[in-house]
């Protein structure tokens, strides 16, 4: 088992900018790949970026340019940097962790973007 706590979400202006953290405890040797997910009110659960083992990232074209996660393998931490927030960028973010078939999924963390 996989457990995964996320922090971070919060209230921000549109152009500004959050961190999201998410560390990881438990069965975390063997990780394929960590992300976010954000699933906004009346829409499905969307992918927004992913780092591989390797370090590799890939991203939504939504928020390309915008948005970087970033990983600290010691602390078993990936993070999430939100720039140039859009009021479109308010959602629940979640954090995942994918371990050979599994996918495991934290409880979520709220973004809201508005003046």
């Amino acid at each position: 088992q996989v457990q995964l706590v996320e922090s971070g979400g919060g209230l921000a202006q549109p152009g500004g900018s959050l961190r999201l953290s998410c560390a990881a405890s438990g069965s975390i040797s063997s990780v394929n790949a960590m992300g976010w997910g954000r699933q906004a009110p009346g829409k499905q659960r969307e992918l927004v970026a992913t780092i591989i083992s390797r370090g590799s990232t890939n991203y939504i074209d939504s928020v390309k340019g915008r948005f970087t996660i970033s990983r600290d393998n010691a602390k078993n931490t990936v993070y999430l940097q939100m720039n140039s927030l859009k009021p479109e960028d308010t959602a629940v973010y979640y954090c995942y962790v994918v371990k050979g078939a599994v996918t495991y999924w934290g409880q979520g963390t709220q973004v809201t973007v508005s003046s």
